[in-house]
């Protein structure tokens, strides 16, 4: 596994070079550091703290103190991946000038290499902004979870031909106003592969089928951790939720037989 870290000229290259790249959420300093040290390319801490950990039922009441504070975190656990964090509902959307500074804030606070931000060609101008203030911007089209009221639930986005044209210029929209990369989650797997194609920066697909430069999941998803998420595109890698039920049950067994602690496990005098 390569050590030099991975940076957004590098995914450029992977994509250029047809290199598929790996990216997974990560939350804690734990988690970050096992999937880091798996070679994983790009670690986002996800809003999605919101739901997966804090039990909330959208990434929208997500804060810019509750990002901040897994970003930190997730970043001392990460040595070789692009450390990217999401920023949350709010943060961005009311002025240019909010953008600028919360993304900063990110930035400095946490040691992340870039954010991402959901949106199509109106927030191109804030996209601009931003990357010339010197923070590299990941996009994120399809289904967009902050959007998630208006959208009417998390559902597949581009069917038809119109809506499929405009997501194609609202991608080509964010490559322009300096986008280093694109999320396409919840995307028809043609018209992500028309996407794909028909930009210079990488796209990463989550639920957008194989045609992506790369793929993303939710790492307590992927790993059998969070058994009430089943959605269509999820294959899980594990399955850790009944694992730990064994283990507690377990460890409830040995307490109550008395078997734990053992004279192995107690200190002598």
């Amino acid at each position: 596994m390569p050590d030099s870290p991975v940076t957004t000229v590098g995914l450029h290259a992977m994509k250029r070079d047809g290199r598929k790249i790996v990216a997974l959420t990560a939350y804690d300093a734990l988690f970050a550091g096992l999937v880091d040290e798996a070679g994983t390319d790009v670690v986002l801490v996800g809003d999605s703290v919101n739901t997966v950990l804090c039990g909330q039922p959208t990434t929208v009441s997500a804060t810019l103190e509750q990002m901040i504070y897994h970003g930190r975190i997730v970043r001392t656990g990460v040595r070789r991946a692009l450390l990217v964090i999401d920023m949350p509902f709010l943060t961005y959307q009311v002025s240019i000038e909010d953008a600028k500074r919360n993304t900063g804030r990110v930035m400095q606070t946490t040691g992340a290499s870039a954010v991402k931000l959901e949106g199509g060609a109106w927030l191109a101008p804030t996209v601009r902004a931003i990357v010339e203030m010197g923070v590299p911007v990941m996009a994120h089209l399809g289904f967009t979870p902050q959007s998630v009221h208006a959208l009417g639930g998390a559902r597949v986005q581009g069917r038809g031909t119109e809506a499929a044209d405009r997501l194609v210029a609202d991608a080509q929209s964010l490559e322009e106003a300096g986008a280093f990369a694109l999320v396409l989650e919840l995307v028809p797997a043609p018209l992500a592969e028309r996407v794909t194609a028909a930009l210079s920066i990488p796209t990463i697909g989550i639920g957008s089928g194989p045609g992506c430069d790369g793929q993303v999941l939710v790492l307590h998803d992927m790993l059998g951790l969070n058994e009430s998420f089943k959605a269509k595109f999820l294959k899980r890698y594990a399955a850790l939720a009944e694992e730990v039920r064994r283990a507690a049950r377990a460890f409830g067994d040995d307490v109550r037989e008395g078997r734990y602690p053992d004279r192995d496990h107690s200190f002598s005098t």
